[in-house]
């Protein structure tokens, strides 16, 4: 397996006592497999994900990455872990609006010290970026900058990518259209993908569905 979650729960504090987001949950990833999570607003689906690419510690459970518990990593291995291993998909896209195209694309690559040149200029071209390197995030559609966001995901090659939402700010055909290259290059590339997504309609074309209810999975 290349992601395990063993009895992951997580409760965050409020000015109403604590809030049970997660509660022993257990969800295991093989390599390349592409899997949706669906669930009602509220449900833990962001959490989930940020839990299983580092960018939070749950607060009782392991989360194994190629038989890695990453829980007990320090602060500066975990920052490494993230560099190297993994790709996000935001929702809100999370472009550096001082950046061209073409450095943000490169951004991620270049942290984890795995700038490929012609890696980034061949992802341009599958995403029909080519002609855009030069331009800058506000002079870009929706949909032109979230396949920014999907080549710098995937341009350190991690082998794990996390999306949250990745086609929720986009209208139907443009996000059927950035969802068809993000799943093609998952495939070509051998990357593991976990997507959530409360569209039913878009679960169907991954490979698999969990869902959580009430920060457990039904």
């Amino acid at each position: 397996m290349l992601l395990e979650l063993k009895d992951v729960s997580k409760t965050y504090p409020t000015g109403e006592g604590p809030l049970r987001v997660l509660s022993g949950v257990s969800l295991s990833l093989a390599r390349g497999a592409c899997v949706a999570l669906t669930g009602e607003s509220g449900s833990g689906k962001s959490t989930l994900l940020h839990l299983a690419g580092g960018l939070d510690r749950p607060d009782a459970g392991q989360i194994l990455f190629e038989g890695r518990d990453i829980v007990q990593l320090g602060e500066s291995d975990l920052a490494a872990f993230r560099r190297t291993r993994i790709g996000m998909v935001f929702q809100q896209f999370n472009l550096i609006p001082s950046l061209d195209v073409a450095a943000n694309l490169a951004f991620q690559a270049r942290l984890a010290g795995r700038h490929d040149p012609d890696w980034c200029s061949a992802l341009a071209e599958r995403l029909g970026l080519s002609g855009l390197l030069g331009r800058y995030p506000e002079q870009l559609s929706g949909g032109q900058q979230q396949r920014v966001a999907i080549g710098r995901a995937l341009a350190a090659r991690p082998k794990l990518i996390l999306a949250d939402e990745p086609t929720g700010n986009l209208d139907e055909a443009t996000g059927d259209a950035v969802l068809d290259l993000m799943l093609a290059l998952q495939a070509e590339t051998g990357a593991a993908l976990l997507m959530v997504t409360h569209s039913l309609r878009l679960a169907a074309r991954l490979g698999s569905r969990v869902h959580l209810s009430a920060g457990r999975l039904a």
